[in-house]
């Protein structure tokens, strides 16, 4: 082996050494709750013991939240997705509430899987940033999720 390529192979296992080492901590967590999810029963009770465990505000929106969808679309079955409160419909997820705490984010996400029929053309958002619950936002929310389950 020349001495370019032993020098080439040396500065390789270096820059392996930098390259990211998988998952985060809190993204390994998430997958082992859902590991969790996936053999309970779930239901109502699991998202409100998994809001119960938010820090606030991420507690109170989420709170609100629930009760907002349940009252706007009770077709919708609480469940956990990934530790987080979640909507489904026949146990596919229209919508959930990611908590700013869990990946140590500025705001809270409000999301719609693919299962939700908020096609706009070509492209349109399915993730709505959440500071704070306002009634303007409640609003919106109320048309989103009418829009998403048709």
């Amino acid at each position: 082996m020349s001495q370019a390529a032993k020098s080439a192979k040396r500065k390789s296992a270096g820059n392996l050494a930098k390259a990211p080492q998988g998952f985060t901590k809190e993204e390994r967590a998430a997958m082992r709750e859902r590991v969790r999810e996936l053999k309970s029963a779930g239901g109502e009770r699991e998202v409100l013991a998994a809001i119960a465990k938010m820090p606030e505000p991420d507690r109170s929106m989420s709170r609100r939240l629930h009760d907002l969808i349940k009252a706007i679309a009770p077709e919708l079955s609480p469940k956990t997705w990934y530790g987080m409160p979640a909507y489904a419909q026949d146990d596919k997820v229209v919508c959930f509430y990611q908590g700013a705490y869990k990946f140590k984010t500025r705001y809270g996400t409000l999301g719609f899987s693919d299962k939700a029929k908020l096609d706009e053309g070509a492209m349109w958002p399915t993730a709505f940033a959440l500071k704070q619950l306002t009634a303007a936002g409640e609003t919106r929310i109320r048309a989103l999720l009418k829009k998403a389950l048709g």
